[in-house]
């Protein structure tokens, strides 16, 4: 419990992109009631301002029409009566139908305006999965007295207060209203119901609007207090994500050694070696009638540059320097490549020159390249 406790303390970094990321894949993003709350209260608004004074009128009408109906029929057997009777029924479930699809769609609306409203949404399956763990009784006691439970229970105790409040002076004065009206009628009943319900859900509106915004706040901010890492889980992660520093190290110096016996056993078979002088060499091989351009066998830099011409050395192989030359073929071939097609003339001419002094024909090295420790090389 207390290495837990100290675990938990030493959480103050900030969570990665990497941690945010798998918290998302699990579904776990912050989400707020209170931003649900608010967007049906406000559908509740949308569709008694806007909807119900298209939809209520049709519906009022075919009402009275069966009503009239009903009274006026008084025997069974009166077909005509009967047959108006049932077109007024399908008048009302008409008028039913065609006002519960906007209702309907208006909710359905701002469902998902007020799911988009809070930022983050994510289908996982992971949140489903029945899990043992889940089962504690220590957890579940640790979860009823937390802040989080604290603030929710402030939060629908004010809630309740507030509403059940409003609710009573909206109803108070509209009851009181009634009362006072001299010459109310029935007719007049739909439209008042309609103007105090009106009065009811704009207040409501005005009271959770401030609510949920607070409650979106709130909750991403005890997300990304929950998501919080400490230095050895980042220290964990980049193991995870990048591979242990001490591998990692321990398979570039494998691949250094590799690349190291690859170069002495290539080196000595090639024709030329461009270099840099210093920072880059590649070693080149062409065999007439085998190859149809010459074949990067060996290349480096630095390190394994000096080692491509300290082996060049060692078995009498022309070293020419060009620097751009090397440079290119460094970026632009890789080993067992051909040289490509931009660079067959100047490579020609280079292993034209070298076959030259090979059989002893001295002349001057192609524009822009300069023969290296040439008294060593030629016998």
């Amino acid at each position: 419990m207390a290495e837990g406790d100290d675990d938990k303390d030493n959480k103050n970094e900030e969570p990665t992109e990497q941690k945010l990321r798998k918290a998302r894949e699990k579904g776990d993003v912050p989400s707020s009631q209170e931003a649900g709350n608010m967007t049906v209260v406000t559908s509740l608004l949308v569709i008694v301002f806007f909807v119900l004074p298209q939809v209520i009128p049709g519906f009022v009408q075919a009402s009275k029409t069966f009503i009239e109906l009903a009274a006026k029929s008084r025997v069974a057997s009166d077909s005509a009566v009967l047959n108006d009777t049932g077109l007024a029924i399908m008048g009302i479930i008409k008028s039913l139908s065609v006002g519960v699809a906007p209702i309907f769609l208006t909710m359905l609306i701002a469902a998902f305006i007020g799911i988009m409203f809070q930022g983050e949404t994510v289908v996982a399956v992971e949140r489903i999965k029945p899990k043992l763990s889940k089962i504690s009784l220590f957890g579940g006691l640790k979860k009823m007295f937390s802040v989080d439970r604290l603030v929710d229970f402030l939060k629908n105790v004010t809630k309740v207060l507030v509403i059940v409040g409003i609710a009573y002076v909206v109803t108070k004065d509209a009851v009181s209203g009634v009362w006072r009206t001299y010459g109310f009628v029935p007719e007049s009943l739909l439209p008042y119901i309609s103007t105090a319900a009106s009065r009811l859900l704009i207040s409501a509106a005005i009271f959770l609007v401030p609510i949920a915004i607070f409650d979106i706040i709130w909750k991403r901010l005890q997300w990304m207090k929950k998501q919080r890492m400490s230095v050895q889980d980042i220290k964990n992660e980049f193991k995870d994500s990048e591979g242990d520093p001490k591998i990692k190290a321990q398979r570039a110096e494998i691949r250094r050694k590799r690349a190291r016996q690859r170069i002495a056993t290539a080196v000595p078979t090639a024709d030329v070696i461009i270099t840099n002088p210093t920072h880059y060499a590649v070693a080149l091989k062409y065999e007439m009638g085998v190859d149809a351009a010459p074949v990067c066998v060996a290349k480096g830099t630095d390190l394994m540059a000096a080692q491509i011409r300290q082996l060049a050395n060692d078995n009498d192989i022309f070293i020419i320097e060009n620097r751009s030359l090397a440079r290119a073929l460094h970026a632009g071939v890789e080993v067992d490549q051909q040289v490509p097609m931009e660079h067959w003339q100047v490579v020609a001419e280079i292993i034209g020159y070298v076959m030259d002094l090979r059989r002893n024909i001295r002349r001057k090295p192609p524009a822009g390249s300069t023969l290296r420790d040439n008294d060593d090389i030629i016998n």
